[in-house]
């Protein structure tokens, strides 16, 4: 069944699914996780920076209202172990707000990079929207294809290369995708359309350090952030990012169909 026919669910169904498919609601993202990434990045360690430099101290305490606020983790401080929690109205209200953005880039025909560090759930979503955007008359960068770096992993050095998916850039190796919070990539993407003297994007659509790096640039940012890496909701407090939506971002790939019919139908009739 393509998008164009799923039905389109109200906001009570939508939540309804975000809570059965541990989108949000109570979500298989373990609160001690969620604990020590918020230490790291008080402690300003890179990799949970996302390519973001943040104006603010951002210390634990800040960081933990912050989550509170945004995502709708557990307020309570006492709670250490086991399973913590995304506020489904808060998905949805970030949603909307992403929705009116992907309008105003439709309506003005803006010039468009998507990104992914989660190729293995939210490439679906990307997809969607780069078709979307396209359709109505939007232009999808696609730079830096195949510009690659060596990283360090459990096994040694490995090489990673910028690959594009119909037009959303993700990090590959061989025949394998796979996930990044890393902001070089994003890095390079802007810094070959630096060197082309443009076109420089008016909209980004991206997670992890693809939307750390942009927004850090100073390009209009949109995306998705789990309740473990804050980093996000901290750019989108200092206005570096235009919305975060709060959600669990590796579930299987179709549970997030109606989450995307529902952002696309907000944005604009699916056709």
């Amino acid at each position: 069944m393509s998008l164009a026919d799923q039905p389109v669910p109200t906001r009570d169904e939508l939540r309804e699914h975000l809570v059965r498919t541990l989108i949000a609601g109570e979500v298989d993202t373990p609160r001690q996780g969620n604990l020590l990434h918020y230490r790291r990045m008080a402690a300003r360690k890179p990799y949970y920076l996302f390519g973001l430099e943040l104006e603010n101290a951002w210390g634990f305490e800040e960081i933990f209202a912050l989550m509170v606020k945004k995502c709708g983790i557990n307020p309570d401080p006492a709670h250490l172990y086991g399973d913590d929690t995304i506020d489904p109205d808060r998905t949805i209200d970030a949603l909307e707000g992403m929705a009116d953005r992907l309008a105003e880039a439709a309506e003005r025909r803006e010039t468009v990079l998507l990104a992914t560090g989660h190729p293995g759930g939210l490439l679906p979503v990307y997809l969607a929207v780069g078709r979307s955007l396209r359709a109505r008359g939007c232009r999808v960068l696609t730079p830096a294809a195949g510009w690659a770096y060596d990283v360090e992993t459990p096994r040694g050095t490995e090489s990673r290369q910028i690959r594009y998916i119909e037009g959303v850039a993700t990090l590959s190796a061989g025949a394998s995708l796979h996930h990044t919070h890393d902001p070089h990539p994003m890095r390079a993407i802007l810094r070959e359309l630096a060197e082309a003297g443009g076109p420089w994007p008016d909209l980004a659509i991206a997670d992890h350090g693809w939307a750390g790096a942009a927004g850090q640039a100073g390009i209009d940012t949109v995306g998705f952030a789990d309740c473990n890496d804050p980093a996000l909701f901290a750019g989108e407090a200092e206005g570096k990012i235009h919305t975060v939506v709060p959600l669990d971002d590796n579930v299987l790939p179709h549970h997030y169909t109606p989450l995307t019919v529902y952002l696309l139908t907000h944005s604009s009739p699916i056709d």
